[in-house]
């Protein structure tokens, strides 16, 4: 439960955004789809032992801000070197760098598909929908991303892992075709902003649910693999997904059209190159086998992720 989006919706984010291709990308995305679905993950389990990894989820974007009338967004400057000459490296790694590593990374995919590296490609693709998908959840723009502040603990997996797992069977995933993003940077920017504009029902919903709803009917035991784990009860769940009124489906759907933006944007910036030829290939085993061995490196002491446990 303590995962960004829930495994889950990631897969899904990254799998569904390869209907919004071109029949130029497409059947090379569709060909690739395990993998994409597979490494949409990837990013999470590096989260406690590569330094420099978890700050790439999220952006505390409030803590740019104090007193009232405040805009962080205002106050914040997109482009990274502006942002580093007014707030500090330092700072912007301990609160976040969401925006920029998305950026960064479009800009390593589109080199990938320059160089026909079908590793790169697939690689890059799964791990930008990843932290794509992050940077739809309104709880990783906030330093309270995980209620903590307001004494809400475990609103962060009960939005984006169980509010996803339970409903998403009703969500409309015909999001239409992916379009050219003129820069990727600003557009992260723009989809960070929707994010924390819609953090304010995401914490005043479940307060206000909480404070009416019979403590004992709030959470319920139930089987995850081999554990026993306390989760949100179903009628609690459904309740609070009712009071948000599709929001969790609409960041879902922005997530899936942006990430095939993004992707079809790389490959338009490549110069289109024809992905057939790398058709009928597969990942060589020495990539699979390094995947694997950053994915299950031990946890490293001291280095911080942020646990949302429920």
């Amino acid at each position: 439960m303590g995962d960004h989006w829930g495994f889950y919706a990631h897969r899904q984010i990254n799998e569904l955004a390869i209907y919004t291709l071109p029949p130029e990308m497409f059947a090379f995305y569709k060909a690739n789809l395990n993998f994409l679905r597979e490494h949409a993950v990837d990013p999470d389990k590096r989260r406690y032992s590569v330094v420099g990894e978890a700050q790439k989820h999220y952006i505390d974007i409030d803590h740019y801000c104090v007193g009232e009338g405040c805009d962080p967004f205002e106050n914040m400057p997109r482009r990274w070197y502006d942002a580093v000459e007014k707030f500090s490296e330092d700072t912007l790694q301990a609160y976040g760098i969401a925006p920029w590593n998305i950026s960064l990374m479009v800009t390593k995919l589109t080199t990938a598909f320059e160089e026909n590296r079908l590793d790169r490609i697939l690689r890059l693709s799964a791990e930008i929908g990843h932290y794509i998908g992050d940077a739809h959840v309104p709880l990783h723009t906030t330093e309270n991303y995980n209620g903590q502040l307001t004494n809400q603990k475990g609103i962060h997996g009960f939005w984006e892992s169980r509010l996803p797992e339970l409903f998403d069977g009703n969500y409309d995933f015909f999001v239409g075709k992916a379009k050219y993003v003129d820069s990727p940077l600003n557009a992260t920017w723009d989809v960070i902003e929707q994010s924390h504009h819609a953090l304010d029902s995401v914490l005043r919903f479940e307060a206000e649910l909480n404070a009416t709803w019979p403590s004992d009917k709030k959470y319920v035991y139930a089987e995850r693999g081999q554990a026993i784990i306390k989760t949100y009860s179903e009628e609690y769940s459904a309740a609070y997904h009712d009071m948000l009124n599709g929001q969790v489906e609409r960041r879902m759907q922005q997530a899936v059209v942006f990430l095939g933006s993004i992707w079809y944007t790389a490959w338009v910036n490549a110069g289109q190159p024809d992905l057939n030829v790398l058709m009928g290939i597969t990942i060589p085993e020495d990539v699979e086998k390094l995947i694997e061995q950053e994915n299950t490196l031990a946890p490293v002491d001291g280095l911080k992720g942020r646990e949302h446990d429920q």
